[in-house]
């Protein structure tokens, strides 16, 4: 039996609201606002009528982007974003890279997986696995 079950993954970053539209975009969902310097993100239910994860968002002053890769430093903990499949990676790409996201890792285009950072500067990744 689970000691506890999760709730929410939360994000510091320097913009709360900023960050939740960014994510919103990309996985659905509106951003409500929680108490100051917070925002929530639940993502709409799946086809099977299960409830998606929620993402949420503090505001961090002294907020510095993980490094990716970095043999000195880690890079904290990623998202994988799921596409439905390889011939939509590029669409998608694109669409993300106009919302604001960066390329980290995305050479290998027969690769199933891309690794970009978002606007804050964490990384996630796109999957077509």
């Amino acid at each position: 039996m689970p000691l506890a079950r999760l709730d929410v993954v939360v994000l510091d970053c320097p913009d709360p609201l900023a960050l939740a539209e960014f994510y919103a975009a990309v996985i659905g969902g509106t951003p409500t606002p929680g108490d100051e310097g917070w925002y929530d993100l639940k993502s709409p239910e799946d086809q099977g009528g299960q409830g998606g994860a929620t993402l949420a968002f503090q505001e961090a002053p002294g907020f510095v982007p993980p490094s990716w890769p970095s043999p000195d430093g880690s890079q904290q903990f990623h998202l994988d974003l799921t596409v439905d499949d390889m011939d939509d990676m590029d669409a998608v790409e694109k669409e993300i890279l106009a919302l604001g996201a960066t390329v980290l890792d995305a050479a290998d285009r027969d690769r199933s997986w891309r690794v970009y950072a978002d606007p804050a500067g964490h990384p996630f990744c796109l999957c077509a696995c």
